[in-house]
């Protein structure tokens, strides 16, 4: 099997040939998880810097404990950790982190762009574990395995975006990912918190909860990213969750048997309620769990490519 890729920056790079190769290899990797010794030699002696200079729970978690099953040395660095506190350039910092020669760097940053610039700067791998608003891959591709083990297929399939979507990238990269396997998306938000290209995006776009949620097959709910925000998107918290939180009563129009997801983390009564991210049709937890295994999938696929003779 040939991997085309050096890099992981965006879904919109992957084909579906491409990510059904992830989906496939995901798959795989989900049985080591449930293992009594949950660890494989796949990668044994390769190493993995996790460059987290925005904080985070279940992406940075998750590729830890994704590289440690595979039997890869991981190495996490944070900004606070990091001397880009002193004022040192992400350049410098990279080129630093490059002549230690590692096999893969994770990285997440503030800046669009961060995980672009840092792959044209490095011949290792470099996976995109979040820039900016501009994209979150391995979220998008995680979202849609969770998806694909319920149902087996997104054809046909609504799935409803809900919240800041003007500030997430996991909305973006799962707007590209899930259409481009043939479900039908919608989008809905406050107009304040939605962007101004989205009427290009090439889907629905509501304002109406209700309306947004009518006949939904899943539907995803975001967290309010109050620190991108400028004053005055938001009158208030208790508005906001008045007209957007979802709840059981704000899905009565969805479909019998509609799925709830959420990235996380999670503001309970503001974006979902409690009693709704507890129930039987949330897949909130299933995310997490999804997670480990397509990151598993990514790390095994980009640092073994040039084992196999791929090319560039």
């Amino acid at each position: 099997m040939s991997w085309p890729h050096k890099d992981l920056l965006d879904v919109s790079q992957l084909s579906r040939d491409d990510v059904a190769v992830v989906m496939k290899t995901a798959a795989s990797f989900r049985e080591i998880n449930a293992r009594p010794v949950k660890k494989v030699p796949t990668l044994k002696g390769r190493s993995v810097v996790l460059f987290f200079a925005e904080p985070s729970t279940r992406t940075k978690t998750s590729f830890d404990m994704a590289g440690k099953r595979l039997s890869a040395d991981t190495f996490a660095l944070t900004k606070s950790g990091s001397s880009l506190v002193k004022g040192e350039s992400l350049k410098d910092t990279v080129l630093t982190l490059l002549a230690m020669n590692p096999d893969a760097i994770v990285i997440r940053h503030g800046e669009s762009g961060a995980a672009a610039f840092v792959a044209e700067r490095v011949s290792c791998a470099v996976i995109n574990a979040g820039d900016g608003r501009h994209a979150h891959p391995t979220q998008a591709l995680l979202d849609a395995f969770t998806l694909l083990e319920k149902w087996g297929t997104l054809a046909d399939k609504t799935v409803c975006i809900l919240g800041d979507i003007a500030h997430s990238r996991v909305a973006r990269s799962n707007v590209i990912l899930l259409s481009m396997l043939g479900a039908n998306v919608r989008l809905c938000g406050p107009r304040t918190l939605l962007p101004p290209s989205v009427d290009g995006w090439g889907v629905e776009v509501h304002s109406d909860l209700k309306k947004a949620v009518a006949g939904a097959h899943a539907v995803m709910c975001l967290r309010l990213q109050l620190e991108r925000q400028q004053a005055g998107l938001l009158p208030d918290l208790r508005e906001y969750a008045g007209r957007f939180c979802l709840s059981s009563a704000t899905l009565t129009g969805a479909d019998p048997d509609v799925k709830v997801l959420h990235p996380g983390p999670i503001n309970r009564g503001i974006e979902i309620s409690s009693e709704l991210a507890d129930a039987g049709q949330s897949l909130i937890l299933d995310q997490v769990a999804s997670g480990v295994a397509v990151r598993m999938a990514l790390l095994h696929l980009f640092i073994t490519r040039k084992d196999r003779g791929d090319k560039e």
